[in-house]
């Protein structure tokens, strides 16, 4: 692996990305994942693109956006962020024509992260889930489309909870059905602002199913517009964390939301 001051001459914010991850250890031992998700968001960006899916397109956006300012990618950060914006206007048009521009940065950031790492292989961790998973210990559900945030808490809980992993509502919809006859989700962290089916849409199988007084939520999201926390709190959410985050943030939610149930009912 090379210095650190290798990034810091390629452009990259190492001090933006430490205020997510805290110390440049975390940080190597994380920066992995990027070049393990990216891929797969290009692949599914070029799909929705080809479909003209501007809906799904703008989420998988928005998370590689999150990505690179996680990391500190500014470049790449910019870029994604304008695409989201016109995606978020409807232009197609435009989304067609900039994708090349995302893409180039995308493999210009992929490259830098090898040569930093000496093309040493990717972290293993976790960058799937399994659905239909019923859970045999107590577990922290982690529901997010990055890979990246999903494995960060898992490295911050590993050795006091199992962590199960949903990349999208669907996912998270489908374990909560596997779990419906036990009592081992201890906590969910949700985001929002998900593909295929949204972090809504997972409150709302909740409330239709009477989950929130089984099952404590916390929202995690990149969102924090009014109009967002305003409908968030409509549900029987115990928190909202705001991205980016801290290992002391995460910490701090999940055990407000693992004890939360305990203290009210």
């Amino acid at each position: 692996m090379k210095d650190v001051n290798y990034l810091k001459e390629k452009g990259v914010d190492i001090e933006q990305a430490l205020g997510l991850f805290g110390n440049i250890k975390t940080y190597n031992d994380n920066i992995g994942e990027f070049l393990i998700g990216i891929q797969d968001k290009l692949d599914k960006l070029e799909n929705y693109k080809e479909n003209k899916d501007l809906n799904n397109y703008k989420s998988y956006i928005h998370t590689l956006k999150n990505d690179a300012k996680n990391f500190g990618f500014k470049k790449l950060e910019t870029i994604a962020t304008n695409q989201e914006k016109i995606c978020g206007e409807g232009n197609l048009y435009e989304v067609i024509q900039e994708h090349s521009t995302l893409i180039k940065e995308v493999e210009q950031a992929k490259n830098i992260v090898k040569e930093y790492l000496n093309e040493k292989k990717a972290s293993n961790q976790e960058n799937s889930s399994n659905p239909n998973k019923r859970y045999q210990q107590k577990t922290i559900l982690v529901a997010d489309d990055s890979n990246i945030i999903r494995n960060f808490v898992k490295r911050i809980f590993s050795n006091q909870y199992q962590v199960g992993q949903a990349q999208n509502g669907k996912e998270t919809i489908e374990i909560l059905k596997a779990n419906q006859d036990n009592d081992n989700i201890v906590a969910i962290l949700l985001d929002l602002n998900m593909p295929e089916v949204d972090g809504f849409e997972v409150l709302e199988y909740m409330k239709e199913n009477n989950l929130f007084q089984k099952i404590p939520v916390s929202i995690i999201s990149g969102d924090s517009s009014a109009s967002t926390i305003d409908k968030a709190y409509h549900y029987q959410i115990v928190d909202m964390l705001e991205k980016p985050f801290t290992e002391l943030d995460v910490k701090r939610i999940v055990e407000k939301t693992v004890e939360y149930n305990k203290i009210t009912y």
